[in-house]
């Protein structure tokens, strides 16, 4: 039988059981760096999804021009003043459809006012030009309001619809020349609602008139 006992055996066993311990090693570190870098690479990936969207949802609108900005500023005041209409129905409308569509204008117009607020403040605009509303389409007058105020029942409900249909129109007309000059796509998007919700009212509103 062979022996292993001699000095230059031991010493060619040792080195190979050295260099068969190193491969071990190196093998178990490649695995635990590409575990790590797989690891980081899958935070990341998930992460990332959660940045974009937060990003999204805060963002400002992009970018605008001169008709976004009249848009916004003459349709705040537009609004208001079919709010203040919508609110002289309470103890005045007599139409069970009148004041179905007063609760309409009211839950529609006013959450819009403060988006067109807040796109003029981002914007870095006033929220009026000086304009006041004079001569803007659809307008009521000082009198047309005192007017509709004066009246109760059915002589408000008929003096009602007749100004609200004028006073839609006005905005659909606005809403429209934004729809067709205006670069902000959120703007242009309240348009297409304006446009949409409220030729359908005006229609709704023509129709109760032919039976009042």
């Amino acid at each position: 039988m062979p022996t292993f006992d001699h000095p230059a055996t031991r010493k060619l066993a040792l080195a190979g059981a050295v260099a068969a311990a190193g491969l071990l090693l190196a093998a178990c570190g490649t695995d635990d760096s590409a575990s790590s870098e797989a690891h980081h690479g899958e935070t990341t990936a998930s992460a990332s999804p959660s940045r974009s969207a937060t990003a999204t949802e805060s963002a400002a609108p992009g970018a605008f021009n001169d008709a976004d900005v009249t848009f916004a500023q003459l349709m705040i005041p537009h609004h208001q003043q079919a709010l203040e209409m919508a609110r002289l129905a309470d103890g005045r409308a007599e139409d069970t459809e009148i004041k179905r569509l007063v609760v309409d204008i009211e839950k529609a117009q006013g959450p819009e006012i403060e988006k067109m607020k807040t796109w003029l403040k981002s914007w870095g605009r006033p929220e009026s030009a000086g304009h006041n509303g004079h001569g803007m389409a659809g307008m009521m007058s000082e009198q047309d309001m005192k007017a509709l105020a004066a009246a109760k029942g059915s002589a408000f409900d008929r003096k009602f619809a007749e100004l609200m249909i004028a006073h839609h129109e006005g905005a659909v007309e606005m809403a429209e020349a934004e729809r067709k000059n205006g670069r902000d796509e959120t703007a242009k998007k309240l348009a297409d609602d304006v446009v949409r919700t409220q030729s359908a009212e005006v229609a709704q509103l023509r129709k109760i008139l032919d039976r009042l």
